[in-house]
């Protein structure tokens, strides 16, 4: 078995025993930091359940939605329909580790990347960066700290959130930051986390 196909196998189960009750809630700080922006073509990469994509669209943003997992994209698009928002989300099966979502886009959005498979990171951020039309935002979200309730207990699975390589004559680092919040897990349990967050605009 590939790891690709392990990888699928995997985040089906996960979506499959972990159906959002009513519908899913976006990351917060896609929240803070996109409200500002006009509306435009989104790519959200790792939609999940879903709750960022549906809120983009509500916004007015056409957004593909990219996972490797069918399960995830099939409940995203019956949602989706449900809430009339079917015609602003295209879903789109990728493992991103093989193959990415052709743009321009004018917003790529990252959340919580984190997996147990191997996964290029440096190699798919720097393609969403190219992914952006002029003007256009990369938006990456990571954990900066271990909450109770993570997968995985290591502080060492929280490093730094690095920019990637990237020509500063093309793109700029808007924003590269640590923020503390107060998260609830799963069973509704509480605890003070921190996000890495980074923000890079593509110039030219």
């Amino acid at each position: 078995m590939t790891t690709s196909t392990e990888a699928s196998r995997f985040w089906d189960g996960h979506h499959t025993a972990h159906r959002p009750d009513g519908e899913p809630r976006p990351n917060v700080r896609l929240v803070e930091v996109v409200s500002a922006l006009d509306p435009g073509r989104a790519l959200d990469l790792g939609s999940g359940a879903g709750g960022d994509a549906l809120w983009l669209a509500r916004r007015g943003w056409r957004v593909t939605a990219a996972d490797i997992s069918a399960v995830a994209l099939a409940g995203l698009a019956r949602r989706a329909r449900d809430l009339g928002l079917g015609d602003r989300i295209t879903g789109e099966r990728h493992d991103l580790a093989a193959t990415f979502p052709a743009g321009p886009f004018d917003l790529v959005s990252a959340h919580y990347l984190h997996t147990s498979f191997p996964l290029p990171r440096d190699q798919v951020l720097r393609q969403a960066a190219d992914a952006l039309a002029p003007g256009g935002r990369l938006l990456v979200v990571e954990h900066g700290s271990v909450a109770p309730w993570s997968w995985n207990q290591d502080p060492a699975s929280c490093p730094p959130l690095r920019p990637p390589s990237l020509d500063p004559a093309r793109w700029t680092v808007e924003r590269a930051d640590a923020l503390p919040r107060r998260a609830t897990g799963p069973g509704g349990q509480t605890a003070d986390v921190v996000d890495h967050l980074l923000l890079v605009r593509r110039t030219r």
